[in-house]
């Protein structure tokens, strides 16, 4: 096994044991990007020469025994939509193609903080709006199982990166899957956690905690461990409580997750939460999953909590978050901003105070139900998407088995029911769907319990080893070193 494969977890272990060194593991990293970067466009800028320095550094800090972070000489990647100092920070936008960054965000200065090393940026799609990847500034990012097909979004280049093995970890952000999804198409781990667990600082709608960062990695372990290392006292997110200067989120219990027992947890399993759009693949697909293994459980009972007016509460209280800078970016520059965010602001335009009141009682309302459908179930299980992976010249899916869609956003309805709720989402990959592409298994936990929605999930994942068809997929690296470099493919830039 390459180094660049291994997980986080592990390649920490051997390297404070003296058994790999931090040096190792970057070039190792740096390799796999070289080779496969080309084929697939996820990693869209990087610093390999700052990032050699960082290992170096790391491996010093080893041979002396310093103290060392936990994320210690652990390659990093991080999404678009944060600073990084002295790379860009394009948000996807072509307005922004030479802003670079002067810092580094709270986020990242944290993670670097506990010792990740930075390897660079990753591909999203304007603003985060999308669940494709692609671009007017870098393109599209392809999926690493079938570079014809989309790796989702919006966090989509990190999916990619983690998938190819270019780093053990990366940043994502997820507001209605935008993290879960192309963790899904992936066949990776992302993790959307309870608002507050980790600090959104720069969220502009600070008490409406729709998007949040998140950790993605190839193992549960792994995304555990990253998020250890997310959570701080922050004030400027009013969603993150501090009691005497401390987070009431401990990072520790996250290191070395708990076992959970899977013969006593009561779980619910639903196709569409009794709304979404989902195509018959995935419905199948996930049926048949669960029969290998839905035995293990107390009980298993096919159910939801009340999902009413999902749809359109999700879609209002979004069109917010587009109304103020991205209606001023449209306004100043109508030629530099994509259908997906000129669609928004638009839509955001037909709605009145009273349409965002019934938005917010509804998604009240829905909170509520979930939380006394959780007095009587632990987790509930779900396909993450509705549809599996499909070509990624499709800029989103317009219908779903000849059904049309209402918005770009709309096939994201598995994910954003969780979203509203505010409960802690994890997609862990379980095999291929039917279409032999990867299958994200949406696992969702009470309101608040992190740690045991991600001890469940590590659980699961242990069963699922060697298990062929639940197991996580692994790519194909000759497939990917010998494909035609992606930007060669009519189509690569730009937004239709």
């Amino acid at each position: 096994m390459n180094a660049c494969d291994l997980s986080a977890v592990e390649a920490r272990r051997l390297m404070t044991s003296k058994k790999l060194s931090a040096v190792e593991l970057t070039e190792s990293c740096i390799a796999r990007v070289e080779a496969v970067n080309p084929a697939v466009n996820a990693l869209v800028a990087q610093d390999f020469d700052a990032m050699r320095r960082g290992a170096q550094k790391a491996q010093r800090a080893i041979d002396q025994g310093e103290k060392l972070g936990v994320l210690h000489g652990l390659p990093l990647c991080v999404k678009d939509m944060v600073d990084v100092t002295g790379l860009p920070t394009t948000f996807g936008s072509q307005i922004y193609t030479d802003n670079i960054a002067n810092s580094d965000d709270a986020m990242v200065a944290q993670l670097r903080q506990e010792g990740a090393v930075v390897m660079g940026k990753t591909n999203n799609p304007e603003w985060s709006a999308g669940g494709n990847t692609r671009n007017a500034v870098y393109g599209v990012t392809a999926n690493p199982f079938d570079v014809t097909r989309s790796a989702a979004g919006s966090s989509g280049g990190s999916a990619v990166a983690l998938a190819c093995g270019m780093v053990p970890l990366a940043t994502g952000s997820d507001t209605g899957g935008s993290l879960r999804s192309p963790a899904a198409f992936c066949g990776v781990v992302g993790f959307r956690p309870t608002p507050g667990v980790v600090p959104g600082h720069s969220r502009p709608l600070g008490w409406l905690p729709m998007s949040l960062n998140g950790p993605m990695a190839r193992t549960v372990d792994d995304a555990a461990l990253m998020l250890s290392s997310m959570i701080r006292p922050d004030r400027r997110d009013p969603w993150t409580p501090i009691v005497e200067g401390q987070p009431t989120y401990a990072p520790e219990p996250f290191r070395h997750l708990p076992r959970h027992d899977l013969c006593s947890a009561r779980v619910a399993c639903t196709p569409d939460f009794g709304f979404a759009m989902t195509e018959k693949l995935i419905a199948d697909s996930f049926n048949d999953k669960l029969k290998h293994f839905g035995h293990v459980f107390g009980t298993l009972n096919e159910t939801h909590p009340d999902c009413l007016n999902s749809d359109d509460t999700f879609a209002i209280i979004r069109a917010l978050g587009f109304s103020g800078h991205h209606r001023d970016l449209l306004q100043q520059h109508p030629d530099k901003v994509g259908p997906n965010v000129r669609d928004n602001v638009r839509e955001a335009e037909n709605y009145s105070a009273l349409d965002v009141v019934r938005a917010l009682t509804n998604q009240t309302k829905m909170y509520r139900h979930w939380q006394q459908f959780f007095e009587h179930h632990d987790f509930i299980l779900a396909p993450t998407t509705t549809i599996s992976p499909r070509d990624w010249h499709e800029l989103y899916p317009t219908e779903i088995d000849g059904e049309p869609t209402q918005s770009y956003y709309h096939w994201l309805s598995m994910a954003y029911a969780s979203t509203l709720a505010g409960h802690p989402s994890v997609t862990l990959p379980t095999g291929r769907d039917h279409n032999g592409l990867p299958f994200g298994l949406q696992i969702i936990g009470r309101r608040g319990s992190d740690l045991q929605t991600l001890a469940f999930a590590r659980e699961l994942e242990t069963l699922f080893i060697g298990v062929e068809a639940l197991e996580r997929p692994k790519i194909d690296l000759n497939y990917l070193t010998h494909a035609t470099p992606i930007r060669k493919a009519e189509g690569f830039m730009g937004f239709a």
